[in-house]
């Protein structure tokens, strides 16, 4: 099961990729592995050298007994302390942000691909789209001649 964040690839632009752990509880692991998890408007914070993956809406499991269950809980990541400094500097010099690209599991642990991207502006979007609309009508007018 992968779920991906589309938002992420449409309003940054992904310079640099890596693999984190999710510290989550075990009615979280098994929502995640029925594909029940929203990455839509989640981001990547570092709060006293650790990283956090903030606003993820994972729902409660249906057959979970936790009665205050809080689904956009920020939840721990884990990596090694040479990555953690190595983003922390690269955030400090540039403006980049960390955003959670996908989520998914990998021998029964949920694992968070996360990018360093850099937030692309309105015009360049525009020019993305447009360049997707053009290869969508060349595509259309040939097919059109093959017989």
């Amino acid at each position: 099961m992968k779920i991906v964040n589309r938002k992420a690839t449409f309003n940054y632009e992904i310079l640099e990729r890596f693999e984190a752990g999710v510290v989550l509880t075990g009615s979280e692991v098994k929502s995640v592995k029925l594909g029940r998890a929203d990455l839509g408007d989640s981001y990547v914070k570092i709060i006293n050298n650790e990283l956090y993956l903030v606003n993820t809406d994972i729902p409660k499991y249906k057959y979970s007994g936790e009665k205050e269950y809080d689904p956009k809980r920020s939840r721990k990541l884990l990596v090694r302390k040479d990555e953690l400094l190595l983003l922390d500097s690269k955030l400090k010099q540039k403006r980049l942000t960390l955003i959670p690209l996908s989520l998914y599991v990998t021998r029964g642990r949920i694992k968070v691909e996360v990018g360093l991207g850099r937030g692309k502006r309105e015009y360049e979007k525009r020019e993305k789209e447009k360049e997707r609309t053009l290869d969508r009508e060349l595509l259309y007018e040939s097919r059109k001649y093959v017989v």
